[in-house]
């Protein structure tokens, strides 16, 4: 189920990056003392009071002038406005009440939104009086907060999250396979889904970013049902699309949340770059089943090893997705779109396969007996149980004498031993290692 969204918005260097941070417990954000500095596409998914959602840090246009500050606040209070469930209003009690505050809190007003107003830089109670000249913006009681000091976080989020909706998801029976088509503009994401359908269901445009929103294709093929899921375009970092990139983000997002399987598409006849490795990623991160599909091949000059290069290609620039296969195919032309669909069916099964707790401890065994883990200052990491706690993707948890003694290197060994006797391609298998008296 898609989480809701919770938006941070306000001008530039109110904090909004530190506040982000604080709520997600990383440092995820770039955190300067200076406008504009966060450049990257920021989202999390965060929790409170047993309630899960997205966070989206919305800061860091990059500013020419004064003109573009308000541009820029502006278009990002929009954007909060069509995306997010709740929006955190963030203002600087050292800055006091600005313009650029006034104009972001009607339009905020406008829209109905639940609105949470957080005065932040409120970093002791010799500026509590301070807070209440924002009275005037029309949001009721202002949250004192302070992001250097992590104070009045909590109070902000129990308001935050009080006014989260129950979200109504689109549910489908369990044998339906959801798949998310994911990918940058212009990758043929709409023109897969019409080869598909047979049928010119979906707009297709040759003007990135011409999908506006996820929309959901249900269809069946050889006794098999499907929901295709089709997601806006993701666009590359620039000024004008720093914010829009955030948003279009978190619909992809949601897009793959509710799938199995995503296709990430890579554009055959450009080849990779650097945004297919982030949106990959996102797949990855969400452990969902995944696919890459090289669209364009019709079009791309073929020697005798083309396929076998490009597929070297992706295997080097996504190291950490080695278990998706490869697929190459011409949504236009329609060549090679009949491999396609036994793959997502092949990957599905393998997202939910699930191994008996015996023949994994036998695998895991083997595994030890043929390599045993490394001494840490005389002493060995000894692994005693181990057994699978969920599917989607398959999850294992290994309970050991000192799950700190568990290193990196070894768990990739494991998996890898683990992958071998059962395959689970293309899907990410899940390694937690955990004490032995967890299990009791």
């Amino acid at each position: 189920m898609a989480r809701p969204v919770i938006a941070i918005v306000g001008r530039p260097n109110v904090g909004k990056s530190t506040i982000f941070n604080r709520v997600i417990g990383d440092r995820l954000a770039i955190v300067e003392d200076k406008p504009g500095v966060t450049r990257d596409r920021i989202y999390a998914p965060g929790e409170w009071n047993g309630k899960a959602f997205s966070i989206v840090d919305t800061g860091g246009i990059e500013i020419d002038g004064s003109d573009e500050i308000m541009k820029s606040v502006r278009m990002q209070a929009e954007l909060a406005i069509e995306e997010a469930d709740v929006i955190i209003f963030m203002v600087d009690v050292k800055a006091g009440l600005t313009l650029a505050d006034d104009e972001v809190a009607q339009m905020l007003f406008r829209s109905g939104k639940p609105v949470v107003l957080a005065v932040n830089k409120v970093d002791n109670f010799n500026r509590m009086d301070e807070i209440y000249e924002f009275y005037s913006l029309g949001f009721g009681e202002p949250i004192a907060i302070s992001g250097s000091h992590g104070i009045g976080i909590g109070d902000m989020l129990d308001a935050a999250v009080e006014k989260l909706p129950e979200l109504d998801d689109v549910s489908y029976d369990e044998d339906v396979i959801r798949v998310a088509l994911i990918g940058r503009p212009n990758v043929g994401k709409s023109s897969l889904v019409n080869a598909l359908l047979g049928e010119d269901r979906v707009i297709v445009s040759d003007v990135a970013g011409t999908t506006r929103d996820a929309i959901d294709t249900p269809f069946e093929r050889d006794g098999q049902r499907y929901v295709l899921i089709d997601t806006a375009g993701m666009r590359k970092r620039g000024k004008v699309y720093e914010a829009t990139e955030k948003y279009s983000v978190m619909r992809a997002l949601k897009a793959i949340e509710r799938a199995d399987v995503a296709l990430v598409l890579i554009n055959g006849e450009e080849g990779i770059i650097e945004q297919d490795k982030h949106i990959a990623g996102f797949a990855h991160e969400a452990g969902k089943a995944s696919i890459f599909v090289v669209n364009k091949w019709d079009v791309v000059e073929k020697g005798d090893k083309t396929m076998q290069h490009f597929t070297q290609n992706i295997r080097d620039h996504f190291l950490f997705m080695s278990y998706a296969p490869v697929v190459f195919l011409s949504a236009k032309t329609k060549q090679r779109l009949h491999k396609l669909l036994p793959v997502v069916n092949h990957v599905s099964e393998q997202h939910a396969l699930r191994i008996q707790t015996h023949i994994l401890n036998d695998v895991v065994a083997d595994a030890v007996a043929i390599n045993p883990p490394p001494t840490d200052k005389g002493k060995r990491l000894r692994i005693n149980y181990v057994t699978q706690v969920a599917v989607k993707p398959p999850t294992i948890v290994v309970f050991a004498n000192d799950p700190e003694m568990m290193h990196f290197s070894y768990q990739r060994y494991l998996e890898n031993k683990i992958r071998g006797a059962f395959q689970f391609e293309g899907t990410p298998v899940r390694i937690f290692t955990r004490r032995k008296s967890d299990q009791d």
